[in-house]
């Protein structure tokens, strides 16, 4: 099979389709023969060396796909060769065929493409598993997003809005903006024009939010602390900016009740994966048949062009998911 080679790691360059033998099904997991796959930020600290592949994944770049099974492993029974999904991949995406626990390979949703389709797993699931399952997130209740233009941003506005939250959200353009409230942001703040956190303290009625799912980390971590209300629930899922703090100051924690959480999804156990999928396909994947989700898909390069994918990615210039054409039929 063709798949994407990254080396020993770097820059984008680096980056060559090479081929190799195709992966074979282990006890449990299906093998898809992948039609696309979705680009996400994780993928591009694997490759620069800055995120290593948990132990047993594949080597291989990419975290999530779209495609038709064409064989499955002992005592798996969930799928059968034919049969069309979307995954979750501990990794190998960036390929012509891949493995994944038959747990971790979704429907696609009814009325979407095979390109939209790549472009959910990994946001969907991180998304759920975060917001709601650890954020706790209810009806009622306020949310705050950064980055609302991304990917994670994108998928989390909408469906906070869908479950009955109030959604505020950070961008860095009047483009982006536009983009969040079009998706059912309710407050956005440019935080290149603006102190978003003085702003939300205030649009909140200097209450705060209820949750927070935080990507950013940095000079953000006291930012969003001193955000939260009573009782509030601060996510983390990545430190774009760093993950220790100087000004770190636990008080607000202990006085107003907060929880300070966080999780990466790809080295949880196939199960832990099962479980959030199955929340997934019966709680969001009837949004996304009736169209009040949607995932947005920036642009899809061809596998010849994954470099410039990853400085896409990379630019932060995008305005939802990038998604490779692998063997798009």
């Amino acid at each position: 099979m063709k798949y994407i080679d990254h080396g020993q790691g770097g820059a984008a360059a680096v980056m060559k389709i090479a081929e190799g033998p195709r992966p074979e099904p282990k006890a449990g997991e299906v093998l898809i023969e992948v039609a696309y796959a979705g680009v996400n930020r994780p993928d591009v600290l694997q490759r620069a060396g800055l995120y290593p592949p948990p132990p047993g994944a594949s080597p291989l770049l990419g975290l999530e796909v779209a495609g038709t099974v064409v064989a499955t492993g002992p005592g798996a029974t969930r799928w059968k060769p034919g049969d069309r999904v979307c995954a979750l991949t501990p990794g190998g995406g960036y390929a012509e065929f891949v493995t994944a626990p038959e747990g971790s390979a979704l429907p696609i949703p009814e009325g979407l493409t095979l390109a939209e389709a790549a472009s959910l797993p990994e946001t969907f699931f991180t998304v759920w598993t975060n917001v709601f399952q650890r954020g706790r997130l209810a009806a009622g209740e306020r949310f705050l997003v950064h980055g609302g233009s991304s990917g994670i941003g994108a998928t989390a506005i909408q469906l906070a809005r869908a479950f009955g939250a109030t959604v505020y959200t950070t961008v860095g353009s009047a483009e982006k903006a536009e983009f969040c409230r079009a998706l059912g942001a309710d407050v956005v703040f440019n935080y290149r024009e603006d102190d978003w956190a003085a702003a939300l303290w205030k649009a909140t009625g200097k209450e705060g939010v209820d949750v927070i799912l935080d990507m950013v980390g940095g000079d953000y971590t006291m930012k969003n602390i001193r955000s939260l209300a009573v009782e509030g629930r601060l996510v983390q899922i990545a430190f774009l900016k760093g993950s220790k703090i100087a000004d770190f100051d636990a008080m607000p924690i202990m006085l107003r009740r907060l929880t300070f959480t966080g999780s990466t999804l790809r080295p949880r156990s196939a199960e832990d994966k099962a479980a959030i999928g199955r929340e997934l396909v019966e709680k969001v994947w009837p949004l996304l048949a009736a169209k009040k989700v949607k995932t947005v898909i920036h642009k899809v390069f061809p596998l010849a062009e994954v470099r410039a994918a990853h400085e896409l990615m990379e630019s932060s210039a995008h305005v939802g998911k990038i998604v490779l054409a692998v063997k798009p039929g």
